[in-house]
């Protein structure tokens, strides 16, 4: 059973950021506000102008922000659960930090993740790294490295390898299915493996 503490929540309902466990790297997390994503871009010492993909418990979590065409839904249920990060178009312009009108969205497949999401609502789903620094697997160690406290701290496991594979979904006419797909980054699903589903799809 997965529990999560009110002090947590409450953390990130205070601007606050954490880390936590994903199905591949630890995941630094804040709530979509300007001042959760003040304090994430500053502690990753991120770029401004290099958004942060959401985190959703389910992709039914990110329908207030993004269009989801039946074809999304068909291309995640092909694939592993949180295995690819999808690229839709928003329904209102978000912060740049999130993409502006567009947004990169996951959909959890780790129990705590999930859990977390379910409890606060959408998160980001940014690793849990300084910018430019390779990822490690452990979450404490990854929050060391952030200097979070123990407070922000939702341990589990990370196999670790790549990220995932993120995907950008975009109307195309000329598909059969009106959409067309792009790999904008290789990660635990290969590039290959998407395009042949897709040529399946015509």
């Amino acid at each position: 059973m997965v529990v999560i503490s009110k002090r947590l929540c409450q953390l990130l309902e205070d601007g606050g950021v954490v880390a936590y466990p994903t199905s591949t790297l630890p995941g630094l997390g804040c709530l979509l506000t300007k001042e959760g994503l003040d304090a994430l871009y500053e502690i990753k010492n991120r770029p401004l102008d290099q958004p942060v993909s959401i985190g959703v418990a389910s992709l039914n979590q990110a329908e207030d922000l993004v269009e989801i065409p039946k074809f999304a839904r068909t291309l995640l249920d092909n694939f592993p659960l949180g295995s690819i990060t999808l690229i839709l178009d928003a329904k209102y312009m978000l912060d740049t930090r999130l993409g502006g009108k567009r947004a990169a969205v996951r959909v959890f497949s780790d129990p705590v993740a999930i859990k977390l999401a379910e409890l606060v609502g959408p998160i980001t789903a940014t690793s849990a790294n300084p910018s430019g620094v390779k990822p490690i697997n452990n979450v404490s160690l990854a929050a060391k490295s952030l200097n979070l406290g123990d407070e922000s701290v939702l341990e589990g496991t990370c196999p670790g390898g790549e990220g995932s594979t993120i995907a950008s979904i975009e109307k195309n006419p000329l598909e059969k299915h009106g959409f067309s797909v792009t790999i904008m980054r290789e990660g635990v699903v290969p590039r290959a493996d998407v395009m042949s589903w897709m040529m399946k799809m015509r």
